[in-house]
């Protein structure tokens, strides 16, 4: 992801070229808005998807104070992430079972407000976070 905040068209062209070095190996560069950036990261990356992972990890970590082995909850909880990113992406080939689909609905209304995509897409509310991040 590139977006050219201000310069010329060329800063962009070599903005591209350290990014693509950088993050290698990639597989595309899309070019977007300075917003739409931010919109991505932190709204969708940070604050979401970080925030999430977090929240996954507070869970295995709660397996594990109920006697589970930290190895074992750790490759069982990694090894799901890697199927169930697959599947919610459409990228697995195959669903979710009735039961995971079933567990995940009952679930979702303990760990997600009913509004949270609404605050989370919110263009104040993502300047605020920038803001806050940035210390501007």
């Amino acid at each position: 992801m590139c977006a050219l905040h201000h310069g010329e068209e060329k800063a962009y062209e070599l903005g591209e070229v350290i990014a693509a070095a950088m993050f290698q190996p990639i597989l595309r560069m899309h070019r977007i808005t300075v917003e739409q950036m931010a919109i991505l990261e932190p709204a969708i990356v940070e604050t979401t998807t970080a925030s999430l992972l977090y929240a996954c990890k507070e869970a295995m970590d709660q397996g594990i104070a109920m006697g589970i082995p930290e190895a074992a909850a750790r490759d069982f909880v990694l090894g799901h992430l890697r199927v169930e990113t697959a599947i919610v992406f459409g990228e697995a080939g195959f669903p979710f079972s009735d039961g995971a689909i079933k567990a995940v609905k009952e679930a979702q209304k303990y760990l997600l407000k009913e509004d949270w995509k609404e605050q989370i897409s919110n263009l104040e509310n993502i300047r605020r976070s920038v803001n806050s991040i940035t210390g501007v």
